[in-house]
C-alpha cells in the first residue's frame, strides 16, 4: 500500500487546520472541515472537491461562505487525509454509486443534511449521482466545471481502460508522485487546467501529487467511474442544477457542458453561468465570483 499523507507532519500548515476533524463513517476514516454558523436557520453547504484535489481546493472560498452559511468540506476516500478504502484503488467504494453511498453514510453519522451541494469537476458528478440514487436530497446542486458528460470518441474508449491498468499496476503511484514532485512537471499539469494559481495553491497541489497514497486514490477514482451511466440517468434528475462554466476550462470544455442544456428533461431545472476567462480551477482563481453566485442561490427560499 502506497504511503499516505500524515496529519502531524504534512498537515501542520494545512489551510483551515483548526476546523479539521476526523470521523468514522461508512467504514472509512474521513478528514472533514466544519464551519458551523451560529444560526440554525443558516443554509447548509456541502463542498465536494474533484479528482486529485482535497479540502485545500476550497481554502479561499470558505471564508467568503462561512459568515453566511454552515459549511462542510471533506477529503473524498483515498484523497488528502481521508483513508484509502479497504481493497485499495480497486475498491467498489471508488465507483460513483459506491462513493455516493459512502458519503450518504457519513452524513448520517454527523448528522448533516445539506441544503445545497457545491461540487467541482468529479465532485459535481458525485452530487448528481447521490441525488439520482435517492441518497442526497438538497435544494439544488452547483456544478463548478462539473465532469458530467462522458468523453467522446477515441478518448472515451481508451482513457478509462488505461486508467484501470494504471490504478492496479504496482509502483505506478510512486513513479507518478516522483515525477510530479518536480516543479516543471506540476506546472505543466496545472497549465493543462487552463487556470492560473497562486504560489500557495501550486505548493499545496505539489504536496498532494508528490504523495503516492494520494495519487493511488486519484487513480482509483478515475479508473472506477462510469460517466456513461450517469449521462444516461441524467434526464431523471429533479433537483435544480446550476452549471458554473469556466470559458477557459481545458479539462471539461464548455462545449461539453452545453450538451446538458440540450436534454429536454433538464431544460426547466438547469441554468448555466459562464465564468469568463477562468479555467477548470475557477473557484481557486476567482473565489469571490463563485461565492457571489453560490450565496445568491443559497439565500433563495
Amino acid at each position: 500500500m502506497s504511503a499516505r499523507l500524515q496529519w502531524d507532519s504534512d498537515g501542520v500548515d494545512w489551510p483551515h487546520r483548526a476546523a479539521s476533524r476526523f470521523v468514522e463513517g461508512g467504514g472509512l476514516r474521513w478528514h472533514l472541515q466544519v464551519f458551523a454558523h451560529a444560526s440554525d436557520a443558516a443554509p447548509k453547504l456541502l463542498l465536494l472537491h474533484g479528482t486529485g484535489a482535497s479540502t485545500h481546493s476550497w481554502r479561499d472560498l470558505v471564508p467568503l461562505l462561512a459568515p453566511h452559511c454552515s459549511v462542510l468540506a471533506l477529503d473524498l476516500p483515498g484523497h488528502g487525509f481521508s483513508a484509502m478504502p479497504p481493497g485499495g484503488p480497486s475498491s467498489p467504494v471508488f465507483s460513483l454509486p459506491g462513493m455516493a453511498r459512502s458519503l450518504a453514510d457519513l452524513l448520517q453519522v454527523l448528522p448533516f443534511a445539506p441544503d445545497w451541494i457545491v461540487g467541482h469537476s468529479a465532485g459535481a458528478a458525485l452530487a448528481v449521482r447521490g441525488c439520482l440514487d435517492g441518497l442526497l436530497a438538497p435544494q439544488g446542486v452547483v456544478s463548478v466545471n462539473g465532469a458530467l458528460v462522458p468523453l467522446d470518441g477515441w478518448a472515451g474508449q481508451v482513457f478509462s481502460p488505461l486508467a484501470k491498468v494504471l490504478a492496479l499496476a504496482p509502483y505506478v503511484p510512486e513513479v507518478f508522485a516522483w515525477r510530479a514532485a518536480k516543479p516543471s512537471v506540476l506546472q505543466r499539469l496545472l497549465d493543462g487546467t487552463g487556470s492560473r494559481l497562486s504560489p500557495r495553491g501550486r505548493a499545496l497541489y505539489r504536496r498532494l501529487t508528490a504523495n503516492p497514497g494520494h495519487v493511488a486514490g486519484a487513480l482509483g477514482m478515475v479508473a472506477n467511474w462510469d460517466l456513461h451511466t450517469l449521462w444516461a440517468d441524467l434526464p431523471r434528475l429533479t433537483v435544480p442544477l446550476h452549471l458554473l462554466v469556466g470559458t477557459n476550462d481545458l479539462i471539461v470544455p464548455p462545449r461539453s457542458t452545453e450538451r446538458i442544456l440540450q436534454v429536454n428533461a433538464l431544460r426547466s431545472i438547469t441554468q448555466m453561468h459562464r465564468l469568463q476567462g477562468l479555467g477548470h480551477l475557477a473557484h481557486e482563481e476567482q473565489p469571490e465570483q463563485v461565492a457571489e453566485l453560490v450565496l445568491h442561490l443559497a439565500r433563495q427560499p
